[in-house]
C-alpha cells in the first residue's frame, strides 16, 4: 500500500505530479447511476446519448454492492467491509457481501470492454469520495468511521491506490479513453455542519473544521494520477473548499447553488464547472434551447465573456439518474447534450 496520508501536512502544488496535465472535457455528460440492471445495455446507452463525454454508468438497482458505499468498498485495498443491518461496516475479513461488490465491477468492466472498446475521448469513472465514505461505514467496534482520523486515513489511502489501480483497468479495456475521475461527496456538507447522525439514530456527530475536510480531500486528489471532480448535489455544496483541495472540476445542482462569488473564483483559477441542469428523476424537461438561454444568463449573471461559456461548463443532470424512469434517463441524457449543442458557438 502506499505511503500513509498526512491530513496535516500541506500539499505542495510543486509536489503534485497532476499539475501542468492535459485535462479533457466534453460539453455533455451524466452523473453517474442509472435505472436498471444490465450493465452491457447501460454502456450502450451512455455511448450513444453522451458520445463526447460518457461515463461508466453506476447500476444500484443490482442491490447490495452496486450501492454508493458497496460500489467503492469493492474499491478498497488491503480493507475489507460486510453488509449489516445497520448497513456497511468495516471487518477484520472479507466477506460475501464484498465479493458480490467486486464481481458487479468486474462485470461493469467487461460490459465497456464489449460495447466500447473503440470509444476515443474523456471518459468518467466515479466513485465515493473519502468523507462520503468514511461517513457510511461504520467501525468494528461502532459508530461512523468519520469520527476517527486513523480509520479516515487508512480509507483514503486504500480507496485512493484502489481507484488508481481502477483507472489502469478501464485504460486499458478502453484504449483511446482519457479517463476523468469524479468523487462523489454528498455527506460532505453534513459532515461539515454537523448533520451527519450517529449509528444510534439519537443524536449527531460533531462537526469537522473544514480545513481538515479540504486536507484530507486533497490528498486523495492529488493521489490519482489522472483529472478528478468532485460532485455533490447535496443543498450548500462547499464548492470553494472542493476548488482548493485540488479538484479540476466541480459538479453540482444549478438550482441549489447560490454561491455565486465561491464559482466566480471557480472560473477564474481555472476549475472546470459540471453543471447539473435538469433534474435527476422524472419531472418535464423544457426544450433544450430554453435550457440553454438560462444558462447563458445565469453566466452573464456571473459576469464572464459569453464565449468562455462553452469551454468553462459541461452540462450534466442534477444528480445520479437511479430514481428515474428509463425513458426518462434516456431522455435527461438527450437533452443536456442537445442543450449543450446551443451552448456552441456558431
Amino acid at each position: 500500500m502506499a505511503p500513509p496520508i498526512d491530513p496535516a501536512q500541506p500539499i505542495d502544488p510543486s509536489d503534485d505530479d497532476r499539475v501542468g496535465r492535459p485535462v479533457a472535457w466534453g460539453p455533455a455528460t451524466g452523473v453517474g447511476s442509472l435505472p436498471g440492471t444490465d450493465a452491457a445495455e447501460s454502456v450502450r446507452l451512455v455511448v450513444g446519448e453522451l458520445p463526447d463525454f460518457a461515463h461508466l454508468p453506476e447500476l444500484p438497482g443490482r442491490g447490495a454492492g452496486a450501492d454508493l458505499v458497496g460500489r467503492s468498498a469493492a474499491l478498497l485495498v488491503d480493507l475489507a467491509v460486510d453488509l449489516t443491518p445497520a448497513g456497511w461496516r468495516l471487518v477484520p475479513r472479507s466477506g460475501l457481501d464484498q465479493r458480490r461488490a467486486r464481481e458487479f465491477l468486474a462485470r461493469d468492466l467487461d460490459a465497456v470492454h464489449d460495447v466500447a472498446a473503440a470509444y476515443e475521448g474523456p471518459l468518467k469513472v466515479q466513485a465515493t469520495g473519502p468523507w462520503t465514505l468514511a461517513a457510511g461505514l461504520e467501525r468494528t467496534r461502532g459508530d461512523r468511521a468519520v469520527v476517527d482520523a486513523g480509520a479516515r486515513r487508512d480509507l483514503a489511502q486504500s480507496l485512493t491506490e484502489g481507484l488508481a489501480q481502477h483507472v489502469a483497468a478501464v485504460s486499458a479495456r478502453v484504449p483511446g479513453a482519457r479517463i476523468v475521475v469524479q468523487l462523489d461527496e454528498p455527506s460532505v456538507p453534513a459532515v461539515l455542519l454537523g448533520g451527519l447522525p450517529t449509528v444510534s439514530g439519537f443524536g449527531k456527530l460533531a462537526a469537522v473544521e473544514a480545513s481538515v475536510v479540504e486536507q484530507e480531500l486533497a490528498a486523495v486528489v492529488a493521489g490519482l494520477p489522472v483529472p478528478v471532480l468532485v460532485h455533490c448535489c447535496a443543498d450548500r455544496a462547499p464548492l470553494e473548499l472542493f476548488r482548493s483541495a485540488g479538484a479540476d472540476g466541480v459538479s453540482f445542482d444549478l438550482g441549489l447553488v447560490q454561491d455565486l462569488d465561491a464559482i466566480g473564483t471557480a472560473v477564474e483559477a481555472g476549475t472546470h464547472l459540471l453543471v447539473g441542469a435538469v433534474p435527476g428523476t422524472d419531472a418535464p424537461l423544457p426544450a433544450p434551447k430554453a435550457t440553454a438561454s438560462r444558462l447563458r444568463a445565469w453566466w452573464r449573471e456571473l459576469g464572464f465573456p459569453a464565449e468562455q461559456l462553452p469551454a468553462a461548463v459541461t452540462l450534466t443532470p442534477a444528480c445520479g439518474l437511479a430514481g428515474a424512469t428509463p425513458a426518462y434517463a434516456r431522455a435527461a441524457m438527450t437533452h443536456v447534450r442537445e442543450a449543450a449543442r446551443y451552448l456552441q458557438p456558431d
